[in-house]
Parts: C-alpha cells; sequence; structure tokens
C-alpha cells in the first residue's frame, strides 16, 4: 500500500489496516463516499476553514469506524453519522476558536475535487443558523432530517430558515448583479432560457 493517502480514501485505508469488515463499516464507508463534499461543506460551516473541516469530517469517521457497535440502528445510519460530524466540527471549532478563513471572489467547486468554499458573510449568521443553512442547502437534508438530526421541531427548522434568509437578504442583494435597464430585477431567478431558438 503506497504511504501516500488521499484526502477522500484515507477512510478506506484506515479500515483496511484495522481489518475491520462488517456490514455496518460497509455502509459507513459508502456513505462516506457518497457524501463526502456534503460532510466538509457542513464542517467548513461550522468550523470555517476548509483543512480543519475536513479534519473534523475524517475524526468523525475514524470514531465511527471505531465506535460503530454503539450503532443500534433505532434511526438512519445517515442521521448517526451526521451527528457525529456536527459534533466533530462543533468540537473542533471550540478548541481553535479561529475566525473564519474570508473567501472573496472564489466560485463554488463544480469539478468535483473538493467543497465548495464557504462565503465569509455566512458567518455573519448564527451557529444554529449556519447549521441548518448548511444541513439544507449544502447537505440537502430535508426539514424533517434536520429537525431529528438537531434534536428540533421541523417548525424551529423552517423558521430558523426564515430568519437566516432575512439575515442574508440584503448581502444577497449586494451581490446580484443589476438588471439589463440598470435597475434591480424584482425576480429572485434568473428569466429561464428557452428550450428552442
Amino acid at each position: 500500500m503506497a504511504n501516500e493517502i488521499t484526502r477522500s480514501n484515507g477512510f478506506v485505508v484506515l479500515a483496511r489496516r484495522t481489518a475491520m469488515t462488517d456490514e455496518r463499516l460497509a455502509a459507513i464507508e459508502q456513505l462516506y463516499r457518497d457524501k463526502f463534499r456534503a460532510f466538509v461543506s457542513v464542517a467548513n460551516g461550522i468550523v470555517g476553514n476548509t483543512d480543519e473541516g475536513f479534519d473534523a469530517v475524517q475524526d468523525a469517521f475514524a470514531s465511527a469506524v471505531r465506535m460503530r457497535s454503539r450503532y443500534r440502528g433505532e434511526a438512519p445510519l445517515e442521521a448517526w453519522l451526521w451527528r457525529i460530524v456536527l459534533n466533530s466540527a462543533r468540537d473542533r471549532a471550540r478548541r481553535t476558536r479561529q475566525l473564519p478563513a474570508l473567501v472573496t471572489g472564489q466560485e463554488a467547486s463544480t469539478n468535483g475535487a473538493g467543497p465548495a468554499q464557504v462565503p465569509h458573510w455566512l458567518f455573519d449568521l448564527t451557529e444554529r443558523q449556519r447549521t441548518i443553512v448548511f444541513l439544507r442547502y449544502f447537505a440537502d437534508l430535508d426539514y424533517r432530517a434536520i429537525a431529528d438530526l438537531l434534536a428540533i421541531s421541523e417548525g424551529t427548522v423552517a423558521a430558523t430558515l426564515s430568519k437566516a434568509r432575512a439575515a442574508l437578504r440584503p448581502r444577497l442583494e449586494e451581490e446580484r448583479p443589476p438588471a439589463d435597464d440598470g435597475s434591480r430585477s424584482r425576480s429572485r431567478l434568473p428569466s429561464p432560457r428557452p428550450l428552442l431558438s
């Protein structure tokens, strides 16, 4: 086995080194592969730094592998893993107490190579708002899954997202390009392009 390990296969190497082969491990590994970018994006949103977010996810999955016998199966495995990732990111954020890295003028990664960078103004939100925004829009979890994961009601998820959107609206308006006529467009979404020209 090569000494150099890429970020996305480090978990696989850990599992092979410890000779762990069971159904839970296979399921954990599959979720790691399928949701890696979402896990890192959410952790990055909590910690405020891509490298720290990545490390939080690696720590979380190493813990999940070690503690997999504690998984009782009462909730989906993915929810159990999300809780471990969130706790790992929160612990790392408390330990480092570092200010979020400012990211300006960078576009989200579209090549699948890594997590998208987080705009610095998202860190103006409270930790709860930021966590829920990331779980909803970066991890693509529905309100019920977020509520179960954070042990809050779906109404609290909806209210928190509403407050976060209201807080972000002025920033998003500032960054929206002006309409062709020089005034701001009233539409929230760009006009659809015709399918046939």
